[in-house]
């Protein structure tokens, strides 16, 4: 395990000057990530329900920081995702969870579910991402405490 890693993590995805927008929850831990967002009539499209991309930010993100979680000493890139919705929603709590399935010394394969507030799914994905040259530690809003420091 690596406490300072994750938090570092949850740090730089709630700088990113998108999330100011949705406004979400972040916990990362081993290949593991879990997000949460409000839905708010912003997030939806003329038919009244959540817009695709927002699904596919939930899965993506929740993807990618399980992926980052394994990666201490550079960025991790998506190169390619896929992602099914299986149920609308208009209204309460989009939550993600992100697990990596495999990892290879290129690529680390990495899956996400997304449910409603009642706990069912409503959507998955899949990604395949790749170490970038970008060392985390210049990475904006990568903040890394040491073991035990606060």
């Amino acid at each position: 395990m690596n406490e300072p890693h994750y938090r570092a993590l949850e740090s730089m995805y709630l700088a990113a000057p998108i999330n100011a927008f949705y406004r979400p929850t972040i916990r990362v831990e081993e290949r593991r990530a879990d997000i949460e967002i409000e839905v708010g009539e912003q997030l939806c499209h003329a038919a009244g329900a959540v817009h695709g991309s927002v699904y596919f930010k939930m899965l993506d993100d929740a993807a990618f920081f399980a992926a980052g979680s394994i990666e201490t000493e550079v960025f991790v890139l998506t190169t390619s995702f896929t992602t099914y919705l299986t149920r609308p929603i208009s209204s309460g709590i989009m939550r993600s969870v992100g697990t990596v399935a495999h990892t290879n010394r290129s690529q680390i394969l990495a899956e996400a579910v997304v449910y409603d507030g009642k706990g069912r799914e409503i959507g998955r994905g899949n990604g395949l991402f790749v170490r970038s040259k970008m060392r985390l530690k210049d990475t904006p809003g990568y903040v890394a405490t040491p073991e035990g420091a606060e």
